[in-house]
């Protein structure tokens, strides 16, 4: 299995590390990006592991943040198409293919 990222997907990490960064938590944006990183690195070698969300669209849940991503699984690639808070919209992401 491939990790594939959304052209979007890096945005949506960058807006999440200014944020802990400009909290004065340069650390945490660390902490974040390296939990991330752990989590998608799982998904590629166990993607039917997390929640299926509908569909073909799966779930993982960071256990340290209020974030996760969704993904999918197509051939043999495990294809994040965003990583957004908790609380944002949920259909927010949906779109990106």
């Amino acid at each position: 299995m491939r990790l594939v990222l959304h052209r979007r997907v890096r945005s949506d990490v960058d807006e999440i590390m200014n944020y802990y960064e400009r909290a004065e938590q340069p650390q945490l944006a660390q902490d974040f990006y390296q939990e991330l990183r752990s989590f998608m690195l799982d998904a590629v070698h166990r993607p039917d592991g997390y929640h299926i969300l509908k569909a073909d669209l799966r779930r993982a849940n960071l256990k340290r943040f209020p974030y996760h991503f969704l993904y999918r699984v197509v051939g043999d690639c495990v294809r994040v198409l965003v990583v957004r808070h908790h609380r944002r919209h949920p259909d927010y992401g949906l779109e990106r293919e």
